[in-house]
């Protein structure tokens, strides 16, 4: 069989290249074409474009590459179409992607998977009837998102467990002594880990906060950010010399991490399942009033970070706007570091996200899941 596969970010990358080894398990003569990342090339198949060079985040930006989005999209419907795919297979990055399903199904007549379907449950909910009409199959990674689609009359939906487990659990380990030997850190204290996210505008931001903690407030410990190569290094020059910097090591960063402070995005989730409490920030500029108003009338839910949503609660602290400020980040993760009572409120809730989302495989389920639609639109097109 041959497959397509777009993502749109780094962690689309993860969760694809995990998906592509578990197709291989289930298909020995699978063929894969894909816009993706390194992982995904290191997987297996041919990598069209890198996300890298597709990604582009908020409005304004959006507005000003308006161009080399429909440069893109025109170019990967070509690609498409002259790869003649049995299934396309679809991994979050909603904007892009929904363009790609129409297309596919109603020009071409492909079979479209969405994996890790948008977050339509929190924002724009409208999207549910492009997915009802060009999605055959939705394999969502949150179990109260099955109510939403039913909810809004879409049957074709699966929950298979959310692949963030998957990669932490199969991480792979270092020890302690080798992590801050190779790191040039100091043994003696606590890791704050300083997570920015992975896009542009992401980490101009949040570095910006980060170096604005008051650090003289954490003598017994050290800050690191988890910097990635998925962008220009060039970002990190602004950081401060009092935050020491690591390079595509997150996980083994976070196993050894005592609290983090996490721009919001999948990272969040992941620093939960590592048991890290966290303050989750997001110092994007928003108009107070234009804030509450979309808090009030256009997000969903009371929540930001994927943890909170989870869990239904404030399990960790949210800064948001202009509540993201220095002095407030200071002041909660000084909590997390010192007031044993709040760093077990956390990691107790911590540990009920934990059996919400369960232990599933998702790659593996949703590959065997695969092959099914797959069998079953052959039987119906002889």
């Amino acid at each position: 069989m041959k497959y397509y596969l777009i993502v749109g970010e780094a962690s689309g990358d993860l969760h694809g290249s995990n998906l592509i080894k578990s197709i291989i398990k289930n298909d020995e003569n699978a063929e894969f074409r894909y816009y993706g990342g390194d992982k995904m090339l290191v997987a297996g198949g041919s990598l069209v474009r890198h996300y890298k060079d597709t990604a582009i985040m908020g409005f304004i930006n959006v507005a000003r590459n308006a161009g080399k989005i429909l440069k893109n999209m025109r170019e990967c419907k070509e690609d498409i179409a002259s790869y003649a795919p049995d299934v396309l297979i679809l991994i979050d990055y909603p904007g892009f992607n929904l363009e790609m399903a129409k297309y596919a199904k109603t020009v071409l007549n492909l079979t479209v998977i969405y994996y890790i379907p948008p977050k339509i449950w929190a924002w724009k909910p409208g999207r549910v009837e492009h997915i009802k009409k060009y999605i055959d199959k939705v394999y969502c990674i949150f179990p109260f998102e099955l109510e939403f689609y039913k909810k809004h009359g879409y049957e074709n939906v699966e929950y298979v467990g959310n692949p963030c487990v998957q990669s932490v659990n199969s991480a792979y380990k270092v020890r302690r002594e080798d992590f801050f030997l190779v790191n040039n850190l100091d043994p003696k204290k606590k890791i704050i880990a300083l997570l920015p996210g992975s896009r542009k505008q992401e980490v101009e931001r949040t570095v910006a906060l980060f170096n604005e903690i008051d650090k003289l407030e954490f003598v017994d410990c050290q800050f690191v950010l988890a910097a990635t190569s998925s962008v220009d290094p060039k970002l990190y020059n602004s950081v401060h010399r009092d935050i020491h910097i690591v390079f595509d090591q997150t996980y083994p960063l976070l196993s050894f991490a005592s609290a983090a402070v996490v721009n919001s995005g999948t990272a969040t989730l992941e620093t939960a399942l590592f048991r890290v409490p966290q303050v989750v920030v997001y110092p994007v500029f928003i108009p107070r009033l234009l804030y509450y108003v979309g808090r009030k009338f256009i997000m969903k839910l009371p929540y930001i970070s994927l943890v909170n949503i989870i869990s239904g609660e404030e399990t960790v602290k949210e800064l948001v706007a202009h509540e993201a400020k220095a002095s407030s980040t200071t002041k909660y993760l000084k909590e997390l570091i010192y007031n044993d009572e709040r760093r077990e409120a956390v990691l107790s809730g911590y540990e009920k996200i934990a059996t919400t989302l369960g232990d599933n495989v998702s790659s593996d389920m949703v590959a065997e899941d695969i092959k099914n639609v797959l069998r079953k639109r052959t039987q119906a097109d002889s």
